[in-house]
């Protein structure tokens, strides 16, 4: 990478609906491919209640009825990224890189291997100790998921990322077999340490360990800086 393409905008949102940032992230993606943007975007955020599919499909891993759902005013939606169900809501943060990944020189591995490792070490400044799993991508406390990683790649550039359990709700996980498997349980930071976190805190921590594990430096920016992008 060149100097230029070493500096990443970040752009920290509020609250979002799932569907209203999957279509900023597909925004971003056209822009990236087409050069109406030259750089790469992070996206930092969290989600009201929601169930995703992904390329696995799922719903066979769901263990209550559509009408529960549908009550409980939880939406299920399918999404093109790899892996299979999983869930967000409040107290999660989600991070969707933009990322063209022959500009960045990163193959597909390594490129989940460094989303993993931020969790790592983002978890690591909690002094919670966690680790890989072959099975499955993200980052485990024993039998444990504390963090997800599922991405899409469109016309070489890479988009959705990676969830992170800080203060989430983990009662909706026992609706499901996450990520389509049995036998496995879920985790969050506020679990683990028995106390409730700063989402603040930890969104600085892993701003600050994605500038180190890829080597960049963000560029704070605001939506409607980047919707001005866009629209050029």
């Amino acid at each position: 990478m060149n100097a230029y393409n070493k500096r990443w905008l970040c752009i920290e949102l509020p609250a979002t609906g799932y569907r209203e940032a999957w279509n900023l992230q597909s925004q971003l993606v056209a822009a990236r491919k087409d050069k109406i943007i030259d750089t790469n975007a992070v996206l930092l955020l969290e989600h009201p209640p929601v169930f995703t599919l992904g390329r696995r499909g799922g719903l066979n891993n769901l263990a209550v009825s559509a009408d529960f759902l549908e009550k409980a005013g939880i939406p299920v939606i399918q999404v093109e990224r790899g892996g299979s169900i999983t869930f967000h809501g409040p107290g999660q943060l989600v991070m969707y890189p933009i990322i063209d990944l022959r500009v960045a020189r990163l193959a597909v591995s390594d490129y989940v291997e460094n989303l993993e490792e931020v969790m790592i070490r983002a978890a690591l400044d909690w002094e919670i100790k966690t680790e890989r799993n072959p099975i499955n991508r993200g980052i485990w406390v024993g039998n444990n998921k504390l963090g997800s990683v599922g991405i899409a790649i469109r016309r070489g550039v890479c988009f959705h990322g990676l969830a992170f359990n800080v203060n989430l709700s983990l009662k909706p996980f026992g609706w499901i077999n996450p990520c389509g498997l049995q036998d496995i349980g879920t985790t969050s930071m506020e679990r683990e340490l028995s106390r409730k976190v700063s989402m603040n805190q930890v969104r600085e921590s892993v701003k600050r360990h994605v500038e180190a594990v890829f080597g960049v430096e963000l560029i704070m920016t605001s939506l409607l800086e980047l919707q001005a992008l866009l629209q050029r």
